[in-house]
């Protein structure tokens, strides 16, 4: 009876957790805990595809599924390191997360194409669980329509300590507090 009560308790949890990730609750809207006015614009780019441009098949489901290469600006007195959330808003479920990566030294200008899809990078950036279930870049693969991609760049005054597999709500969550400044860059890709 106990083992019972044990597996139900336990896909109630799973459940739980899957769920989170489409909340409003869950989606970034910057940092609440700082006024709007102290949250410095971050220009982010990239040398593959411009502002509400299509996204290159090379860096979708149906290429190479490569990570594009990302350029920023400045970043804000005080930043630490710099973390990076990409998502679909469009996805029939809810927001579906394409990549989460964090730990980005602050030093940095930009990420190149084809980030290594492992957890930790050689210069301790982290990389968290996409909605495929896998770590680091899955790439634009709309069942249908054209979709919206957006990168989410965050500048942190910390390193962020997190726990194995994280997701987003998770790395949200311990974000919440330390943004000195936000940019956004967003790609769309559909599929005939």
């Amino acid at each position: 009876m106990s083992r019972k009560i044990l597996l139900v308790f336990s896909m109630l949890v799973l459940l739980y957790g899957f769920g989170r990730e489409n909340k409003p609750e869950n989606q970034f809207k910057g940092d609440p805990n700082m006024p709007k006015s102290t949250i410095i614009k971050i220009d982010l780019n990239s040398t593959a595809f411009q502002e509400g441009q299509i996204i290159p098949l090379k860096y979708t489901c149906d290429g190479q599924n490569y990570s594009p290469p990302l350029q920023w600006g400045e970043l804000p007195t005080g930043t630490q390191s710099i973390a990076l959330i990409s998502d679909d808003p469009d996805a029939p479920a809810g927001t579906w997360v394409h990549w989460l990566i964090w730990n980005i030294p602050a030093k940095r200008t930009e990420l190149e194409e084809n980030i290594p899809k492992i957890k930790e990078l050689p210069d301790g950036v982290m990389q968290g669980v996409n909605s495929n279930g896998t770590i680091g870049y899955t790439g634009p693969c709309p069942p249908s329509g054209t979709h919206r991609y957006y990168f989410k760049l965050f500048a942190l005054d910390t390193m962020l300590q997190l726990p194995d597999s994280v997701s987003k709500a998770i790395l949200v969550d311990a974000m919440n507090g330390h943004v000195l400044g936000e940019g956004s860059l967003m790609g769309k890709y559909s599929r005939e």
